[in-house]
């Protein structure tokens, strides 16, 4: 059976970053200073869940990916698209042997098929204008050399490896890597290594019923419009085989960015205005810049595709919304209609034991900073999908900020990936008892508040942003458990240890 695999990426020279070399986890952390390249590189993941990810089912569509532009020769001329006879035949002779048998595709696909595969996933290695696009996009530049480290010498480097079978790191993986050069060119290539099979997601009837038709010529050979139905067919192949290679990035992302408490007090104002100066469909106008860039504009574009929602069946997952209600904001977020338009939705907040509710603007500052992942959960994301999550200590008491970090645990527990940036210790020490409680036998467990919210050592990753002065950059470590103290160590107890002799020191001057 296929692996579930690790997903790992690297990146140099990178905005503030000189290298980072960062695993994926079902549970990742970023911690360190600010300005040390956390947001960078959960922006970065982002991107690329937009450049190789399926489009949302509950949003408008993205503006393309890569999964489906890069493999193949999609920009060739119909006429031209045509397979070497060898290859149709092969790949034709296949296709009507599991239509004839009613077979399943086989899991992996047969080795002939997949070197052919292979092949063309290799074949391209360019410069990709729409990856750029989308990258700068994402980080609301002009352009992706804005990325580029400076003063290196060189262009930044984005290297995305998803190992596959037991996911270990001796394994050759599948590699997809993004060139920035300082011009701001980004070329993309890709390694598809020869001795991992590749599996198929997916049902192929659909096309394979019309190979039923005549494709043979009389001398036993593909025809011409055989060839062109075992180009199509392939493509399609290719893209049912691409999640299997590029892993849990073919899934939907999310990002909530720092400031959404800014964003769901003021969302009704900037939308109006943005309607109505809009000369086309959705908040982008014609013009050479997007009126809004980056994560905030993808943010505020989705809370405005809540308004399509209202009234339809619930997609997320509904128990989590309501548990983050109950036990920390005390009170439901609502989505409602709005005042002054149809299009897009009101929200709002109703406290427990009220009559009436409250706009979500009268609401506390950390009700309108949960409220976002309340909708999300309830309305849009599902395992499998990754949820980005920046400092979501942000208005909350460290009690609650316990509370929340057990519900991120929850919902990875659900099947949701998760990835925040963060500053709080008191996050990183509730992650470190949910890991610590994972040793613990199951009669012990059950002894403690929350057993099931237990987390394995090889779910979750921490990841220290740290200066580097002499580099004029940061690097990234990851953070080890440390058995004795129970803590992820991130430096934060120095803060601690400070304070306390700068006290020591005043009491002894004062005496």
């Amino acid at each position: 059976m296929e692996g579930s695999g690790a997903l790992n990426i690297k990146v140099t020279n990178f905005g503030p970053i000189v290298e980072a070399d960062v695993d994926l986890r079902p549970f990742t952390l970023f911690v360190g200073p600010s300005n040390t390249g956390k947001s960078y590189l959960a922006i970065m993941i982002y991107a690329l869940h937009q450049l190789f990810g399926e489009s949302s089912a509950h949003f408008p569509p993205t503006r393309g990916s890569l999964r489906h532009r890069h493999h193949l020769w999609g920009n060739r001329p119909k006429d031209e698209a045509l397979l070497p006879d060898d290859a149709a035949n092969d790949f034709l002779d296949w296709a009507q042997r599991m239509l004839s048998e009613e077979a399943e595709v086989p899991n992996p696909l047969p080795e002939k098929i997949a070197a052919l595969l292979r092949s063309l996933l290799e074949s391209v290695e360019a410069p990709d204008e729409f990856a750029g696009d989308e990258i700068a996009h994402c980080f609301g530049l002009e352009s992706p050399a804005q990325l580029v480290r400076s003063p290196g010498r060189t262009g930044a480097q984005v290297v995305l490896r998803r190992y596959v079978g037991t996911g270990q790191k001796g394994e050759e993986p599948f590699v997809h890597q993004l060139d920035i050069s300082k011009q701001g060119t980004v070329r993309f290539s890709a390694s598809i290594p020869a001795n991992q099979p590749l599996w198929y997601r997916g049902d192929l009837s659909q096309w394979m019923l019309s190979l039923e038709r005549e494709i043979w010529t009389e001398q036993g050979a593909a025809s011409k419009e055989g060839q062109r139905l075992a180009f199509s067919s392939i493509d399609d192949l290719v893209g049912a085989v691409f999640p299997h290679i590029i892993g849990p990035v073919g899934s939907p992302a999310y990002y909530l960015p720092a400031g959404r408490t800014g964003v769901m007090h003021a969302h009704r104002v900037v939308v109006s205005s943005m309607l109505r100066s809009a000369t086309i469909a959705g908040i982008r106008p014609v013009s050479a810049m997007p009126m809004l860039s980056g994560v905030l504009a993808d943010f505020l574009e989705q809370l405005i595709a809540f308004g399509d929602m209202r009234g339809r069946k619930r997609h997320g997952k509904e128990a989590l919304a309501t548990q983050l209600e109950k036990t920390i904001l005390e009170g439901a977020v609502r989505l409602e209609e709005s005042a002054e338009s149809e299009s897009y939705p009101s929200f709002s907040y109703h406290p427990t034991g009220w009559k009436d509710s409250l706009p979500l603007m009268h609401a506390s500052s950390m009700v309108s900073e949960l409220a976002p992942v309340v909708l999300y959960l309830r309305h849009v994301v599902r395992p499998g999908d990754v949820l980005i999550i920046e400092e979501p200590e942000s208005h909350l008491h460290p009690a609650m900020q316990v509370e929340f970090t057990r519900l991120l645990a929850a919902a990875v527990r659900e099947g949701i990936r998760i990835i925040v940036t963060t500053h709080s210790e008191w996050v990183l020490e509730e992650l470190a008892n949910l890991v610590s409680a994972s040793t613990l036998t199951r009669d012990d467990r059950e002894l403690l508040k929350g057993d099931d919210l237990a987390l394995e050592k090889h779910e979750v990753g921490a990841w220290l942003f740290e200066p580097e002065g002499q580099a004029k950059g940061s690097t990234v470590q990851e953070i080890e458990l440390n058995s004795e103290s129970g803590t992820f160590p991130s430096g934060y107890d120095g803060v601690a240890a400070d304070l306390h002799n700068r006290w020591a020191d005043i009491s002894g001057y004062s005496e």
